[in-house]
């Protein structure tokens, strides 16, 4: 080539570089409010870049809809990520084709409708092969707990949710669904991975799931959807974590870290859960594994933790289903494996006929009777290790007839149980392979159940082959390298943690100045301490608490609050995120006040209260709690509750869906006097077998002159609650019927107590509820 020709060409190509980068840069674009998103979706094409810049989106619903390509998508991103808040009444809708969303950040605020990310703008124009990453969901709850949405919403096919964090859903409604109507959402093939669900606390009845596949109405349709490789911390919302409600899904490879519920194959066929850590504390029953119902699921290379759950939440949960089920409720389990799994230090690890309920059959329509039990199920390959002998490693609530137990072994420390044809007793040592990871190291070979298709289980927990090596438990033996399971650096958002550092509380001390209580509080931060000088504090209008606050007494003598607000006001109002300790103080009121209470209207996040130590006296309520409202713990402890209209009122959800408004009430060592009516009233209605709350417990404490304004004639309401236990009471001179009316076919128990004058504690088998579904 001579130099003329040369020159041309590189004239030429110097030309064509610049027009590409020049084009290249337009699809590059900025926008800084709604409008200029409008305009710059309405021109993107394939592998136009859409930046938001960064700051607060407020009140803004975004409607992202383009038609991009495999090679070229359309992204929707944050200027930097994480620096692009997503606030006020806003959401996103997706609808489209290769579609890409990048690191914005929901908080402060809640959606208009029923998602806050959703896969479609209409019921005919979803998203396909389109993607949300990198992105955080942060408290974006309704206003209201009974206001159900869900928080990402799949529609359409081939869509993923990868890379972010979620947490803190308070209102009713799982946290991400994947919806099955119509055909074009059918075969979805959808991806739920490498996500780090944050706690999501617990709710106070049903419609608390973090992820729920499809409905019951969608059940019979296949779903195709992976979630895979996440990390559920603190999942609390109800009993079920992961509610499977279609055919084919996969679950594989996730942790469940310290979660209070299961992974449930609630409705739908043919589930794979494969590979997956479930991590309890040995402490917490609350803590779940895996809840069989319906037919052909595999359940292989799965391990099992310090998990000591029962029934409903326990590793292993075979349920019993309604002959003839409806779509709605429980199909017979059928055809299912259950192999290759190592459970280490769980109680009484594999439950089968749970959920039985013939004895209620007096109660309950013939269409509720759970009386079919497993068939042509394995449990085969599987090893047990328990620290401490277990004697009861198989409970059957009814015959596991039609379960077949092939090859699986326990190290019982030689300690007696049930079912030596059903698990072989040996001894093996374990390794540890982390703080949570204790894996068995077999020193013989054990024959391997060789079941049908069981050559298609290739892979064990760490992904090592199976093929050339295999072993019976969740892994083949040889070396344990670390997995890291917890390392939160591999799930979620890259630019956001949820760790936070522990800080030392301030303390900060109150004169009995008027206003200086009120002020101070207003002032503290989260987890600060208010220290009361001796004396009278004189209140004339009710405390907001909106943070974590304790109040007590700088002295040992009791600091005393006198509250002289108007009538039917409290004198602590508890909002969202209001947790409050009060220790060692006297409140007096006029006798038509409340000593706490919470918002009526607006709770979008739970309250919280213990009171210890403390004197209550002359109030209209000791504490009124509102429908739809909810704290994780109320305690009263070593306090005295004297002459007040009301006590303990949380009986405003009466609904009968199953919910309720707090999960731990506990009150122990207290005395009640002269208290007139819902001296204890706790209320949690409707048939909801799922629903395993609330949790009641009065113990080592004294009733005298109470209930005598009591409608119904009990003194301790306890209507529906799952978990009762009443003990080392006394009770004296109460003019009542009844101290309690038990739940005799639930967890209600009584003991030890003392009564005069009181009626008597009754139980009552099976109450009769309203039925939910």
């Amino acid at each position: 080539m001579n130099f003329k020709l040369f020159k041309h060409v590189f004239l030429f190509l110097i030309l064509v570089s610049t027009i590409s980068c020049s084009e290249s840069a337009s699809t590059r674009i900025l926008v800084h409010d709604l409008a200029e998103f409008d305009k710059a979706v309405s021109k993107a094409k394939p592998g136009t870049e859409i930046a938001l810049a960064n700051g607060v989106w407020k009140n803004v619903e975004i409607k992202f809809i383009g038609e991009g390509t495999e090679d070229a998508p359309i992204i929707l991103k944050a200027e930097t990520p994480g620096k692009v808040f997503i606030e006020g009444v806003s959401n996103l809708k997706i609808a489209g084709n290769y579609l890409i969303v990048n690191g914005l950040y929901f908080r402060n605020g809640y959606t208009p409708n029923e998602n806050v990310i959703a896969f479609r703008t209409s019921e005919e124009k979803v998203a396909n092969h389109s993607r949300v990453t990198n992105c955080v969901i942060l408290d974006y709850n309704q206003q209201q707990r009974d206001t159900d949405d869900l928080w990402v919403q799949f529609y359409g096919t081939h869509n993923k949710l990868d890379h972010c964090y979620i947490a803190g859903k308070t209102n009713g409604g799982p946290t991400v669904r994947v919806d099955l109507k119509g055909n074009q959402s059918i075969r979805n093939y959808h991806q739920i991975i490498n996500n780090h669900f944050g706690p999501r606390p617990r709710k106070g009845g049903a419609r608390g799931e973090t992820i729920q596949l499809g409905s019951s109405f969608t059940s019979m349709s296949p779903s195709n959807t992976t979630i895979a490789n996440n990390l559920f911390e603190e999942c609390n919302g109800e009993v079920e974590i992961i509610s499977s409600k279609t055919n084919f899904n996969e679950i594989r490879n996730n942790v469940f870290y310290k979660s209070e519920g299961s992974v449930v194959t609630r409705h739908g066929n043919y589930a794979i859960i494969d590979g997956n850590y479930f991590i309890g504390d040995g402490v917490n029953k609350n803590y779940g594994g895996i809840r069989l119902v319906n037919t052909g699921h595999w359940v292989i290379n799965n391990y099992f933790y310090n998990m000591i759950g029962e029934n409903f939440r326990s590793p292993l949960a075979v349920m019993n289903g309604i002959p003839k089920s409806p779509l709605n409720r429980y199909n017979q389990v059928t055809d299912v494996v259950v192999a290759f799994n190592t459970y280490v230090n769980c109680k009484s690890p594999w439950q089968f006929g749970v959920g039985t309920n013939i004895e209620q059959k007096d109660v309950l329509p013939v269409s509720e009777i759970r009386s079919a039990r497993a068939l042509r199920t394995e449990i085969a390959n599987n090893i047990i290790y328990n620290k401490t002998g277990d004697k009861s490693v198989i409970i059957e609530h009814d015959k596991a007839d039609g379960v077949k137990f092939k090859n699986n072994i326990i190290n019982n420390q030689g300690e007696d149980f049930i079912d030596p044809k059903r698990i072989e007793a040996t001894e093996f040592e374990l390794t540890k392979v982390s703080e949570y990871i204790y894996l068995p190291k077999l020193t013989s070979e054990f024959d391997i159940y060789q079941g049908f298709g069981f050559e298609t289980i290739t892979k064990d927990l760490f992904g090592n082959s199976r093929e050339n090596k295999n072993s019976i438990g969740a892994t083949v033996q040889g070396e344990f390298n670390n997995p890291n399971i917890l390392d939160k650096s591999k799930y979620g958002a890259d630019w956001y943690s949820n760790v936070v550092e522990a800080k030392e509380p301030n303390i900060i001390e109150v004169t009995a100045t008027n206003g200086e209580l009120e002020t101070k509080i207003a002032a503290a931060n989260a987890g600060d301490i208010i220290s009361l000088s001796p004396g009278k504090h004189k209140v004339s209008k009710s405390i907001l608490i909106n943070k974590t606050i304790t109040i007590q007494s700088k002295e040992s003598k009791k600091a005393e609050i006198i509250f002289t607000g108007a009538d039917n006001t409290p004198l602590f109002e508890l909002n969202p995120y209001g947790i409050l300790n009060i220790k060692n103080v006297s409140l007096t009121g006029n006798g038509k006040q409340k000593a706490f209470s919470n918002l009526k209207e607006k709770m979008s996040n739970h309250f919280g209260l213990t009171v210890t130590d403390c004197d209550i006296d002359n109030f209209n309520y000791v504490l009124k709690a509102y429908k739809q409202t909810f704290a994780q713990e109320i305690t009263f402890k070593d306090t005295a509750i004297i002459n007040c209209e009301n006590g303990i009122e949380l009986s405003e959800e009466t609904n009968d869906k199953g919910d309720y408004n707090v999960e731990f009430l506990t009150v122990e060592n207290c005395t009640f006097t002269n208290v007139n009516q819902n001296v204890i009233d706790y209320y949690r209605g409707g048939y909801d077998e799922s629903t395993i709350g609330g949790n009641l417990l009065v113990t080592n404490s004294s009733f005298l002159n109470c209930g005598s304004k009591e409608e119904n004639g009990i003194l301790l309401n306890t209507r529906g609650i799952v978990n009762v236990d009443i003990s080392n009471n006394t009770f004296k001179n109460n003019d009542v019927k009844l101290v309690v009316l038990l739940w005799g076919a639930k967890n209600n128990s009584h003991s030890d107590n003392e009564i005069t004058n009181s009626g008597q504690i009754k139980v009552e088998e099976n109450l009769k509820m309203k039925l939910m579904y």
